[in-house]
C-alpha cells in the first residue's frame, strides 16, 4: 500500500463498519498506529548543530540522500513536528543510521 521508504510501509491497515445517520453502513479503510521504534540500538552517524536558516529536508538530504526522509531524522530525536528540530540554532540533531 506504502512506498518501501515511506514511515507507514511496515504499518498494517484495518476495516472498521460505520453506521451512518441514515441507517446505511459503510466499511472504511485505515492505517493503524505507528510506533516509532526506540532509538537505543541505533548507530550514531553524526551529531548536526543547527545553523540559522537551516531546513529539515535539505539536513535529512545531506546525510541520508534523500529528503523525504526527514521522518528518519525526527523518530531517531523523539520530535514529532519536523519543525522542532530546526527552530533553535544551535541545537544539535542526532543522525542515526535509517531504520528500514
Amino acid at each position: 500500500m506504502f512506498d518501501k521508504t515511506s514511515r507507514y510501509y511496515k504499518v498494517g491497515t484495518a476495516t472498521i463498519s460505520v453506521t451512518e445517520s441514515d441507517g446505511t453502513v459503510r466499511q472504511v479503510n485505515y492505517v493503524q498506529r505507528r510506533i516509532i521504534p526506540p532509538v537505543d540500538n541505533s548507530i550514531l552517524l553524526v551529531e548536526h548543530i543547527v545553523t540559522q536558516g537551516e531546513r529539515l529536508d535539505n539536513i535529512t538530504a545531506l546525510y541520508l540522500g534523500d529528503p523525504t526522509q526527514f521522518w528518519q531524522i525526527c523518530d531517531s530525536n523523539n520530535v514529532l513536528r519536523p519543525n522542532d528540530l530546526t527552530d533553535e540554532v544551535g541545537r544539535t540533531i542526532n543522525i542515526v543510521l535509517p531504520l528500514l
